[in-house]
């Protein structure tokens, strides 16, 4: 009789922490529902920049909505003009990394994984996600992107309220590669 109640017992146990980590794990993943879930096409209004001048000047701000894409997501686009690597543009995460504008945002980021190549119209260059958190903001996530014609780079900086900027991501290079921000890049690297 005991035997048959601690199989009965233990059985229960790992129905029942199956059952949990099932639950667990289907409300983490992306399109099982849930604030964080991303839509198919964000809608990007433009905004004010919002910082102050240095020596790459002011660029493009954009806000989607939580509701477009799953949390408030700002992006930030802005030229650096004879900056890039000449013979190789942004081929590697070094590059992407001396080229970004987290120095600009006064964050520290930490990085969550290797980039990733990416096309822009006609320019190849790179993303990388972060995740970025202080002492009196709550933590966030970020992605660095970086794209180049020859030895001038469109730098664009993503700051979102979710845990996930890999989901964000084919939207934020669809809209990159968009005729408002084509149009923008061609004029500001002097194409």
């Amino acid at each position: 009789m005991k035997r048959t109640l601690v199989i009965a017992v233990l059985g229960g146990f790992g129905i029942g922490g199956l059952v949990g980590a099932s639950a667990y794990f289907h409300a983490t993943l992306p399109g099982a529902g849930g604030a964080t879930e991303t839509p198919v096409r964000p809608v990007w209004t433009e905004v004010q920049w919002p910082f102050p001048m240095d020596e790459w000047g002011k660029g493009k701000a954009f806000r989607c909505m939580a509701a477009d894409c799953g949390a408030e997501t700002n992006l930030y686009v802005r030229a650096k003009i004879g900056f890039c690597n000449c013979k190789t543009g942004v081929a590697d995460d070094e590059e992407l990394e001396r080229l970004s504008d987290f120095r600009l945002m006064g964050d520290v980021p930490a990085v969550v994984g290797s980039g990733r190549a990416i096309k822009v119209a006609w320019m190849n260059g790179r993303s990388r996600s972060y995740t970025l958190a202080t002492p009196f903001r709550a933590r966030h996530s970020a992605l660095a992107l970086a794209f180049n014609d020859r030895c001038d780079a469109i730098v664009a900086t993503v700051l979102t309220g979710h845990d996930r900027p890999t989901a964000i991501e084919p939207g934020v290079v669809e809209f990159l590669g968009s005729k408002t921000i084509i149009d923008w890049a061609t004029v500001a690297l002097g194409l």
